[in-house]
């Protein structure tokens, strides 16, 4: 991608050179659980850095198997401070938020591996297909994800709250980040107006030298958690240059179709959407309940009108899996020039379907 200055712009040449659309990753949490892990710990995925790396690996390649173009990382509650309160050092804990992007970054190249092998492998294939770009997103969540009471669905921090305290809580987790290698910083579920513009600001006042984007999170499919208005907040990321692309996460399906139609009007820049199935979670039993979501074909349906309203970015968050992802590529490919499934998955390859791909482009 380009650099952070010119970042809308080198976000439009990645989808550019995949067609016009991407896939994101879905939850990560979600099915690091689904995996074995136990994530019952203000540190959720975060814990996992220290307990349990080889399980954040085995789900970023079960994404890329599926289909995605992007991975998210898993410092989503990793912050300097959690790990602090841990018993970790300063200096430990910023080596456990690089380490959440080098295991991102060694699942993209054990995946290229294992796909050049089997196309060396491969007698029906004549000439070897393009290494296509796999971005990887520094995930950083908000104020009230480090809190772990509920406060990042509520976007409610106190009155006592302030711009520069946020900009300060964010700052050095964000320049550690911003020097791992990663492609991108995600500034996810972000869920009031105020946090926004201390991103935003932190990201011009320390001349950030990668891209960013702002993924918002909705309960009423008009204004942000917090009840700022979501055109408010759209907004601030689309008056700053470094932001490549600006959306929605964390957000149940069924609101996302108005969203886009507002958000829309008031951006210029990509727009990526990557919602949670609908199901609802319980804070105070630390649950979700059963039955209250979307199934994965209910999910999928909903991607062809989701692109159609101006989401070039589409994939999951909580409670979606490498399932929905597939699902995901395979409604995408219908609509996007270039065809993503059969460049992203060894198992196609061993099953020859690179051959009309390759065809194609010659």
């Amino acid at each position: 991608m380009a650099s952070a200055d010119d970042a809308a712009a080198g976000m439009r040449d990645f989808l550019r050179e995949r067609g016009g659309c991407a896939v994101i990753d879905g939850g990560l949490a979600t099915e690091l659980e689904a995996n074995g892990a136990d994530l019952n710990d203000p540190l959720w995925s975060a814990k996992c850095l220290v307990e349990s790396p080889h399980l954040i690996r085995k789900v970023h390649l079960d994404y890329l198997e599926a289909g995605a173009d992007i991975l998210i990382t898993a410092s989503y509650q990793a912050t300097i401070q959690g790990f602090q309160s841990k018993g970790f050092s300063i200096e430990q804990s910023e080596d456990l938020l690089r380490k959440s992007v080098a295991i991102a970054c060694e699942a993209r190249e054990i995946f290229y591996d294992k796909l050049a092998d089997d196309v060396r492998k491969s007698s029906s294939l004549a000439v070897a297909p393009k290494k296509r770009s796999i971005l990887i997103a520094a995930s950083v969540g908000s104020y009230g994800a480090y809190l772990a009471d509920g406060s990042e669905y509520s976007g409610d921090y106190g009155e006592a709250m302030n711009l520069e305290y946020l900009k300060d809580f964010h700052r050095r987790r964000v320049q550690v980040l911003a020097e791992t290698g990663a492609d991108l910083i995600a500034f996810e579920t972000i869920p009031n107006k105020l946090e926004a513009q201390a991103y935003a600001e932190l990201l011009e006042e320390n001349d950030i030298k990668i891209p960013a984007w702002f993924s918002f999170n909705s309960k009423d499919g008009v204004n942000v958690v917090s009840g700022d208005s979501m055109l408010e907040c759209i907004s601030i990321a689309d008056s700053c240059r470094k932001v490549a692309a600006v959306g929605i996460n964390c957000t149940p399906p069924r609101f996302i179709h108005g969203l886009l139609l507002s958000i829309s009007k008031v951006t210029t820049k990509p727009i990526l959407i990557y919602p949670n199935s609908g199901e609802t979670y319980d804070s105070e039993k630390k649950e979700w309940v059963a039955s209250t979501g979307v199934p994965d074909e209910d999910f999928v349906s909903y991607v062809t009108k989701w692109h159609e309203d101006g989401a070039c970015l589409i994939g999951g968050c909580c409670r979606t899996t490498p399932n929905t992802i597939r699902a995901i590529c395979r409604t995408l490919d219908r609509q996007c020039a270039v065809v993503c499934t059969p460049l992203l998955t060894t198992s196609d390859v061993a099953n020859g379907v690179l051959v009309d791909h390759v065809a194609a482009e010659d």
